[in-house]
Order: structure tokens, then C-alpha cells, then sequence
């Protein structure tokens, strides 16, 4: 099964494309950090994104998008586009007909380090024991996307009869 994982945002987007063969072991075959440029405008923006999104759909063909959830911030203008952001990745996943699956920062935390309050850090470190990541990663985006996947992983017998 392939899958993509999204850490979403609205400058900074990570994505990763990770498999899991019938032998139960995850290969990331392909991680980015999108980014869109404070120059153009906020629809140009969110159009960016959402063809960034729709070439690695159509270049993978993932069968499951898994997508971090809002938590709310003091920002409330970060939020907001943040989740108009979020809205665009999914529309352009549910568009090519793949299953939908959002988990929490918490829930990220748990399923990769044990423990919900673990720090960037610990993330890093056991995303690094879980997958072989294969290239230097600069962007903590790209980490939360390939840990988003690994989480979508880990919970999916759980949720496969829901």
C-alpha cells in the first residue's frame, strides 16, 4: 500500500510518499519540503500547493492520504490559513479518490516516540529508526510528514474495520 503524508501548512508543506510491502516494512520512496513564496498572492499561493499535491498523486498514486489536524494557536491569521491550506491538500486527495485519515500532533507522538509530549528531537531521532530515510533532511516539515505516514501505519488495522 502506498500512501501520502502531508505535515500541512501555508509557507513551509511537508510531504513524503511511504509504502508498506505484504511483509509489513515501510519504504519512503520520496519526501519534500513544499514551500510557497511570500510574494504571490494568496490564491496563487493556495493553487501552488494544490498542484504540488496533484503531480505526486498523479506521479505515486498513494490509495490513502494521511494529514496532520488543526490545533488551534493563539495565531488565529496563521490558522486560518493554515487550514484554508489543509482544504486544498485535501480536495486534491479526495479528487483523485484517495481515503482520507487526519491525526493530531498527539497522536503522531505517541505512535513514533511512546509518548505524547515528545519533543522535535525525539521525533527526528526515531523516524530515523523507523525508515530509512536515505538523505539529509533540513526541514522539520519533512520529518512531520514521514512520521504522519508511519503514524498512518501504525493505527491502520484499527482503523481499517471503522
Amino acid at each position: 500500500m502506498v500512501i501520502l503524508a502531508v505535515d500541512p501548512g501555508y509557507e513551509k508543506i511537508g510531504v513524503a510518499v511511504i509504502e508498506k510491502d505484504k511483509g509489513g516494512k515501510e519504504t519512503l520512496i520520496f519526501s519534500e519540503c513544499f514551500t510557497t513564496s511570500r510574494k504571490d498572492t494568496h490564491a496563487v499561493r493556495l493553487a501552488s500547493l494544490g498542484n504540488e499535491i496533484k503531480k505526486v498523486v498523479n506521479k505515486y498514486k498513494p490509495e490513502a492520504l494521511a494529514i496532520e489536524k488543526l490545533f488551534f494557536t493563539t495565531n488565529q491569521k496563521t490558522v486560518m490559513l493554515v487550514s484554508e491550506a489543509r482544504g486544498v491538500i485535501i480536495y486534491e486527495a479526495s479528487s483523485a479518490g484517495l481515503k482520507i485519515s487526519e491525526f493530531t500532533p498527539l497522536q503522531a507522538k505517541v505512535a513514533i516516540t511512546g509518548y505524547g509530549r515528545g519533543t522535535k528531537d525525539q521525533m527526528k531521532f526515531m523516524v530515523e529508526k523507523l525508515i530509512i530515510v536515505g538523505k539529509k533532511i533540513k526541514e522539520d516539515d519533512e520529518y512531520d510528514a514521514i512520521a504522519l505516514g508511519l503514524t498512518f501505519f501504525a493505527t491502520y488495522n484499527s482503523r481499517k474495520n471503522t
